[in-house]
């Protein structure tokens, strides 16, 4: 049995190898949200070994800074944005800080998007790979992909996105799988009303209260 599950993991990464592989992001969408991050680096560059958040807007409307104020926290989220374009700016948005810790939080765009589960969890292993080439100390917490009452028709895709994800993590040792998902529904899997902006998809300040009590204790 323990041979086959090893025979199976192997095939599904070799898939997900090839999903990453044919993707072509367009980096021009957003280069100028990771010009504005490099000015302000001329100005202020983080010291090494902090923590970096990086992803879509659910890290750029996170206010890190009041969140964890005694933290090295650099937020480096831009709104809109996939797992595959995280993937594409790490370099200049993620590695340069050496970090010793990363925030990751995408795949929400990406399913919303027409993205499948498979593409998604292609895009953050090639992050991963990225990351730990260039940094083998660092660690990864990818943060789940959130439900929304604006997405509600795809909450079993979401679940079923974070299962392969969560999967993955538990394979390697510098990786963690963090339910920031649970937190934000209710006894019957429904998104809390109280968690969500009026838009009903970005969170709410008591939103990002229970994301921040959740995650508090695996920065430290």
């Amino acid at each position: 049995m323990k041979a086959a599950c090893v025979v199976v993991w192997t095939m599904l990464l070799a898939t997900l190898a090839a999903i990453t592989a044919a993707k072509e992001p367009d980096g021009n969408a957003w280069e100028g949200a990771i010009a504005r991050f490099e000015s302000i680096d001329r100005e202020n560059m983080p010291a090494p070994g902090g923590i970096v958040f990086v992803g879509s807007s659910s890290i750029r409307l996170w206010d890190t800074k009041e969140s964890f104020p005694d933290l090295a926290i650099t937020n480096r989220g831009f709104g809109g944005s996939q797992a595959s374009d995280v993937l594409e700016f790490a370099d200049r948005i993620v590695i340069q800080y050496r970090p010793r810790l990363i925030a990751f939080y995408a795949g929400d765009n990406d399913l919303a998007a027409g993205e499948t589960p498979q593409q998604v969890l292609a895009d953050f292993r090639a992050f991963a790979d990225q990351v730990f080439a260039a940094l083998p100390e660092t660690k990864i917490l990818f943060l789940a992909i959130k439900p929304s009452p604006a997405r509600i028709k795809l909450l079993d895709t979401q679940e079923r996105a974070n299962r392969l994800i969560e999967e993955y993590c538990q394979q390697a040792p510098r990786l963690t799988f963090v339910d920031l998902a649970a937190v934000l529904l209710d006894d019957q899997g429904q998104p809390i009303d109280k968690y969500y902006a009026p838009d009903r998809l970005h969170l709410s300040a008591a939103g990002y209260e229970a994301w921040t009590k959740a995650l508090r204790p695996l920065l430290k």
